[in-house]
């Protein structure tokens, strides 16, 4: 399959968050009633609208005014939502975000610092079953796979690159090769034999194995990526600078608390601005896999 035509089977959290706006002009001001956000589905959506409760509740109260979430179908649903102006704000992955900047006017506002390594990066990981003959990459060639989704950081563009560069044609050199569609359905087709081996990204591994989805025994890491840029929380370029200056500063001084009641998704323990610019080293891995990713042709 040529990846240039996947490339929007599409997504990207968190996403967390996405706002469709409803705006009324009062003399020089724009007036933003509802602020909605759109979270990628990495877990089931009606879980993760209750982890996100804290923080929703948190926006709202910082920003005077009603915040809703709601979680997308995936990775392209997300996208789309932000392009037709039907969300405002997003937690896309780094890939994800890049596709969103160019396609649906996406601007990155903050990302995660994590509690255990003190970093705002992450790893994509390749796992399998412990009892698997797989113990190096190399010894994935000839067995089945399972990557993410097409527009998933650390569950294809990474892992995909890391293939290539190991000698092993993605496409080509496996006996069956598919998108599970999110990081727990990899790790739980891994689990249940379903699959040979297959992509996700450090932080989610860790967050089943402490949630007991998954056996550290069972499904096991064997290999990690180079350090990857965490994933950010975006939002819209269009929208007023003054709302998006409150935005981004209530993300930054957001609570511990708050933080930690989000069920330690990636135990983030606390967010960093950040700038578009960050994430050339992923637009920079997207051309040397041959990823156009500049206009909404390549979403398609």
């Amino acid at each position: 399959m040529k990846i240039k035509y996947i490339i929007f089977s599409v997504f990207v959290v968190l996403v967390l968050a996405g706002c469709q706006t409803q705006e009324a002009k009062t003399t020089d001001k724009v007036e933003i009633k509802v602020l909605k956000m759109g979270l990628i589905p990495a877990d089931d959506a009606e879980e993760m609208l209750r982890d996100y409760e804290p923080i929703r509740t948190y926006l709202s109260e910082e920003l005077g005014i009603p915040v809703e979430i709601q979680v997308t179908s995936d990775y392209t649903a997300a996208i789309e939502a932000m392009r037709s102006k039907h969300i405002d704000m997003a937690w896309f992955g780094p890939f994800s975000y890049i596709i969103a900047a160019n396609i649906a006017g996406a601007e990155a506002m903050v990302n995660g610092v994590r509690r255990d390594t003190g970093q705002s990066t992450y790893r994509s990981v390749i796992v399998t079953r412990a009892d698997s003959s797989i113990k190096t990459l190399e010894d994935l060639k000839g067995k089945s796979f399972a990557f993410v989704d097409p527009a998933s950081t650390s569950g294809n563009l990474i892992p995909r690159k890391m293939l290539i560069e190991t000698g092993i044609d993605p496409d080509s050199d496996f006996s069956t090769v598919f998108y599970a569609g999110t990081h727990n359905a990899v790790e739980l087709a891994i689990a249940n034999g379903k699959v040979d081996a297959g992509a996700d990204s450090d932080t989610s591994y860790d967050r089943m194995v402490r949630a007991g989805e998954i056996d550290p025994k069972v499904n096991v890491v064997v290999y990690k990526s180079s350090p990857i840029p965490g994933s950010p929380i975006v939002i819209r370029k269009d929208l007023p600078q003054e709302l998006k200056d409150r935005v981004r500063q209530a993300l930054v001084n957001m609570d511990q608390q708050t933080i930690h009641e989000v069920s330690g998704w990636g135990d983030i323990e606390r967010y960093v601005a950040v700038s578009d610019s960050d994430y050339d080293v992923i637009r920079d891995t997207a051309k040397v896999l041959g990823m156009d990713v500049t206009s909404p042709e390549s979403a398609k």
